[in-house]
């Protein structure tokens, strides 16, 4: 039996209070060295007693002098800040594991920091591969990391395809890789009915409990565009190998198909912890603590076609990554901003896709070459992305 020590990044969002519940029932294999959080400094100093971190890190400097205080009576913990104190602990030689967790852009430096230094890195942060696709994929290979997906559809994909063809989907005789998607909340909403949507429907998901972010990107199809983008990243692939389909119940998390008419699927509850407990375990498997998958309670499956006309972020990622280059950090970026003004209450729902193709056609398109280049594009593209938001603001 393997025993791993682990960081998490992100500690007090969905994915990373999931992975805690994993590894609280496996104490024997599993031990914390670092936890991160944002600026809940409250949540972290209860995960902190309970399980011991070596180093707790927020993201904001006050949040984190915040947490000090709080760990006052524990000086064995120590407390650090910053970017910098995410990459350290994502590269530090005592974790040989890395759960990368943190929503958006923000967590590309840590989660590349993890890669660099050759650790498991359990991707949950589908931005670090939007955003940095060849390098962060070079990168891994360079340092010898391991990078296993952590969503559930690319988790799906990869227990479907055997493990020493992962970037070779075309020699393991795989003719298409099927992405499923819940369609979201709004699924059955007409083009009129999207402009009334508030930020409390759009996080309300009817299968998944996640965070807002990703819970408005899920709204739109986003979610499912930035997923495309990392599919192709993670199985070497591009796509027009890849279908959509749009499945409301949420069981069948992925599929692929073989060349001789096989179609391999991954089912379960939608419950992260499943992804997860097999992310920190492979290849073997553990209890996650996920109810059995009732069949005959489900009844039936249903699938759809995506409708891009009422729902075009998938359309526009999968543009983004034809252009290349860092036109996917674009998008991300764009989207970002747009969410953010919307759960604010500032755009309208229906004007998210609006100001992401706005801010594509606005930024010119360069080679991702560097990180230098990525980040600053994706500088740049806030504040075009910003500025198309006050021409719309409701």
């Amino acid at each position: 039996m393997v025993t791993r020590s682990l960081t998490i990044l992100g500690a007090t969002g969905s994915i990373g209070l999931s992975t805690l519940d994993v590894i609280r029932r496996h104490p024997d294999r599993f031990s914390v060295y670092a936890l991160t959080a944002g600026t809940r400094a409250r949540e972290l100093a209860v995960l902190c007693r309970e399980f011991r971190p070596k180093v707790a890190v927020m993201a904001d400097p006050q949040a984190a002098r915040e947490l000090a205080e709080l760990l006052s009576d524990l000086p064995a913990i120590r407390v650090l800040s910053g970017s910098e104190g995410l990459c350290e602990v994502a590269s530090v030689a005592e974790a040989d594991t890395v759960m990368a967790a943190i929503v958006g852009a923000a967590g590309l430096p840590p989660t590349l920091a993890a890669a660099q230094a050759g650790k498991r890195v359990l991707l949950a942060n589908k931005e670090a591969l939007v955003m940095s696709g060849k390098l962060f994929m070079d990168a891994v290979a360079e340092a010898g990391a391991e990078l296993l997906p952590i969503d559930s559809e690319h988790n799906a994909i990869f227990q479907c395809i055997p493990p020493d063809r992962i970037r070779d989907p075309e020699g393991a005789g795989i003719s298409r890789i099927l992405l499923t998607a819940s369609g979201g909340p709004f699924r059955e909403h007409s083009a009129e009915a999207l402009r009334a949507v508030s930020p409390e429907q759009a996080c309300a998901h009817p299968n998944w409990s996640m965070g807002q972010k990703i819970s408005v990107d899920s709204a739109t199809l986003m979610n499912k565009g930035l997923e495309l983008i990392e599919a192709c990243w993670l199985f070497n692939t591009t796509p027009e190998a890849i279908e959509v389909h749009v499945h409301p119940e949420s069981i069948i998390h992925s599929m692929v198909e073989y060349v001789d008419g096989s179609v391999l699927a991954q089912l379960g509850s939608p419950d992260m912890r499943t992804p997860i407990a097999n992310g920190l375990a492979w290849p073997e498997r553990i209890d996650a603590g996920v109810a059995p998958l009732d069949l005959f309670s489900i009844g039936r499956f249903h699938f759809e076609r995506p409708d891009l006309v009422r729902f075009p972020c998938l359309r526009l990622a999968a543009e983004a990554f034809d252009a290349g280059g860092t036109a996917p950090a674009v998008l991300n970026a764009a989207n970002e901003e747009a969410v953010s003004a919307f759960l604010a209450g500032n755009l309208c729902f229906a004007d998210i896709p609006v100001i992401i193709e706005r801010t594509l056609a606005a930024t010119a398109v360069a080679p991702a070459d560097s990180f230098e280049t990525i980040f600053a594009k994706d500088s740049e593209a806030r504040q075009r992305a910003r500025e198309q938001i006050g021409l719309l603001t409701v």
